[in-house]
């Protein structure tokens, strides 16, 4: 199945893009792209552990079953003044 993922902030910098499209196995969860995109990119992969996930523009759980076609975002922690 065919997601797009999305990164924002500092994110970008170590993905080395604001989004790409991955073909995933039917059934794969937030976890478990976060586990594969670490493996791949191990700079994203510590930026990511602190990530909210997003799918289809709300929050997720890390265990929610992915569909093809769905937009992923891993959106950083935000801090304001």
């Amino acid at each position: 199945m065919n997601l797009r993922i999305l990164y924002f902030a500092h994110l970008v910098e170590r993905a080395g893009a604001r989004e790409e499209t991955r073909t995933l196995p039917p059934g794969c969860t937030p976890a478990a792209l976060r586990r594969l995109l670490a493996a791949e990119k191990p700079r994203l992969g510590e930026a990511l552990a602190g990530c909210r996930v997003a799918v289809d523009e709300e929050f997720a759980r890390e265990d929610t079953p992915l569909r093809a076609g769905q937009v992923v975002a891993f959106i950083p922690p935000v801090s304001g003044g």
